[in-house]
């Protein structure tokens, strides 16, 4: 039966062109991605999958220029999944699927991370996996909302942990919510309902955050480790911070905004990072660190821009944090 809460203005459904590449064979070890995607619309009822992995694009910047950053992360899930396409598949990869993007007509941003929220408890409900493509920050709130919702138990906690340049958490200004209020929104949500909220953020700027939001970290309780501080020096530490904030924890949303890395690395983003961190054994050891603790029910990855990317290496850098991230999933 159609679901007709996805209607066309909001929801494009997933397409076969969405996803190419070359053919090297059709034996279970000669596979790449576009080979063994499955393409299923949120318009009808979603199958139950144990341990599906459900790809889901979040085509919006509104979020963005409402934060008076550069536009062009609406692009970002094509362009990640064009990256997606070629990637080698393991044989005990998970069983893929495409849902197609949640898109933002008209600047109704609010509408839009309604239908996000919506449409990510009703993936976890099926048994998938969901893994968010942006698309700009703002889809933070709504995807933790919809994790709550699905968690539907207030004696189990919510860990948050994001590799960020910034905290996001600002209050709404004039504009309303935007890509950089969405962790605040999460702490008065839960303070009204007396839940806790535990943060974690990892990369965090000095140069991109002021005083003033670090003095809300500080009142918040948020846990967090500057870009300067993240290196293999401090490798031990971060794996005991993680163990400590993993352990505290009942469930966990991953999130990566892609401006975290220095724009060697990841030049396409909505605000770049000279001096981030960078996408090497310290990062992919706490990605499959905080994976492997099967704690983890949802991964978002945010800031893609690539009307600023240079050959398209920032939706690889994207993608390749995917594929590991899905591996790592696919064999615990």
């Amino acid at each position: 039966m159609e679901n007709l809460y996805y209607n066309n203005a909001m929801y494009d459904e997933p397409q076969h062109n969405w996803w190419h590449g070359r053919v090297d064979g059709l034996g279970p070890n000669h596979l790449r991605w576009h080979q063994c995607v499955r393409l299923q619309s949120l318009k009808q009822e979603i199958p139950l999958t144990p341990n599906g992995i459900a790809l889901l694009g979040f085509a919006c910047d509104e979020g963005v220029r409402r934060n008076r950053g550069r536009q062009g992360a609406v692009k970002g899930p094509e362009h990640i999944r064009r990256a997606l396409s070629n990637l080698p598949l393991q044989p005990s990869m998970r069983t893929l699927y495409d849902f197609g993007d949640i898109k933002c007509p008209n600047g109704a941003l609010e509408t839009t991370q309604d239908l996000l929220a919506h449409a990510v408890t009703s993936l976890l409900a099926s048994g998938n996996f969901p893994i968010l493509l942006g698309g700009g920050h703002e889809l933070a709130q709504p995807h933790y909302r919809g994790i709550q919702k699905f968690v539907n138990n207030p004696s189990k906690s919510i860990g948050i942990i994001n590799f960020d340049a910034h905290f996001d958490l600002r209050e709404p200004d004039e504009n309303g919510v935007s890509s950089g209020t969405g962790f605040w929104e999460i702490a008065q949500t839960n303070r009204i309902e007396n839940q806790p909220f535990h943060y974690l953020a990892l990369g965090i700027q000095k140069t991109s955050n002021t005083v003033h939001l670090f003095n809300i970290a500080e009142r918040l309780g948020v846990r967090y480790i500057e870009a300067s501080d993240f290196h293999y020096m401090n490798y031990g530490f971060l794996q005991e911070m993680l163990n400590t904030f993993i352990a505290e924890n009942d469930f966990l949303y991953l999130s990566i905004d892609m401006d975290v890395f220095a724009s060697a690395f990841a030049p396409g983003v909505s605000a770049t990072s000279y001096n981030g961190i960078y996408p090497d054994f310290v990062f992919s050891s706490c990605v499959q660190q905080i994976v492997n603790s099967k704690k983890v029910l949802s991964i978002g990855i945010a800031e893609t821009n690539p009307l600023y990317d240079i050959d398209d290496r920032t939706a690889k850098l994207a993608a390749s944090i995917l594929m590991q991230a899905t591996e790592t999933l696919s064999n615990i």
